[in-house]
């Protein structure tokens, strides 16, 4: 071989060593750097150009990044035996870099890891609590029926019966979801791993008891809505009650006062009558007969003898 074809070489060769040598991590990734499939040195996690040596060392490089993990909707009963199908969804992310290749080493592996540890604490997390506590969140549709009351539910009451229909949330869905977090987060930790959240993605009922459900959930909406109907025509009850007993006492008040002021009126008329009479009895048997004649219906007919004192006063010239 020639002196410049080993210079040649030699060039070629440092070349590739300094390729080999330098690497780059970008700003979402970590990195570990093995010797023959042994780590060595602490985990790498600042951007930018490193060094390592040539041919003999390997870099593995890790995500940095928020990772999303998808379970497998499962079916589980929950304490009031209510069989549901629950998906969940989780985010994650490697904080030791070292440990996570010692314990899973590539992501497929922790993800393996998620499913079992996730879903057994779902599992735990659904079936220790009734059925309610997954689907609501809080106790929001018994205070809109309290407030709708326009006042504090009563004791032994109809709106106590009316509310206790619906059954009230204790813990609710974020809790339990924050359950489940922290059950996973102490699971997840010896991987290298930290559990940033986890949320019920959806949640349904098994498909062979979906109709009898839905049946059942018709059925005691119905029922609520009859005794608030109940309720309903009860107060309509007592308010038209409370009206008619206002009206009888306005008419017999008012019935009261037309006699009081019918019977002054006869007062006043016997009165006039009394001092028209006193003072010229012959004048008021005059308008009296007058009156008498004016009584008489049109066409009417009577037989009188020419005597009668009814035509006293048409006898007179």
């Amino acid at each position: 071989m020639s002196r410049s074809s080993a210079t040649v070489f030699a060039s070629l060769a440092v070349i590739a060593a300094l390729v080999n040598a330098i690497y780059i991590l970008p700003e979402w990734e970590q990195a570990v750097v093995t010797q023959f499939g042994r780590p060595v040195g602490s985990p790498i996690v600042k951007s930018g150009p490193h060094l390592k040596v040539p041919f003999i060392q390997r870099v593995r490089r890790f995500d940095k990044r928020i990772l999303n993990w998808d379970g497998y909707p499962n079916q589980i009963p929950t304490k009031d035996k209510k069989y549901i199908m629950v998906d969940t969804t989780a985010r994650w992310r490697i904080t030791d870099p070292l440990l996570f290749l010692q314990t899973v080493q590539t992501e497929a592996g922790a993800r393996m890891r998620l499913d079992g540890i996730l879903d057994a604490a779902t599992r735990d997390v659904i079936s220790s609590r009734n059925l309610v506590e997954a689907v609501r969140n809080s106790n929001k549709i018994l205070d809109e029926l309290k407030a709708r009351a326009g006042k504090e539910v009563a004791p032994g009451g109809e709106e106590e019966e009316i509310v206790g229909e619906i059954e009230a949330v204790t813990v609710g869905r974020e809790s339990l979801s924050g359950m489940i977090i922290a059950r996973g987060k102490a699971g997840l930790k010896e991987f290298g791993i930290e559990l940033i959240d986890v949320q019920l993605r959806h949640i349904s009922y098994e498909a062979s008891v979906e109709a009898k459900v839905y049946e059942r959930m018709i059925s005691e909406r119905q029922r609520i809505a009859q005794k608030i109907r109940s309720v309903g025509l009860g107060e309509r009850s007592k308010i038209q009650g409370k009206i008619g007993k206002d009206l009888q006492k306005i008419d017999s008040e008012a019935y009261r006062r037309a006699q009081e002021i019918e019977g002054e009126a006869d007062a006043r008329a016997i009165a006039i009558y009394a001092r028209a009479m006193n003072s010229d009895p012959s004048f008021y048997e005059f308008v009296r007969t007058l009156e008498a004649y004016k009584k008489i219906p049109p066409g009417s007919r009577m037989i009188l003898s020419t005597d009668s004192r009814f035509l006293e006063l048409m006898r007179r010239r």
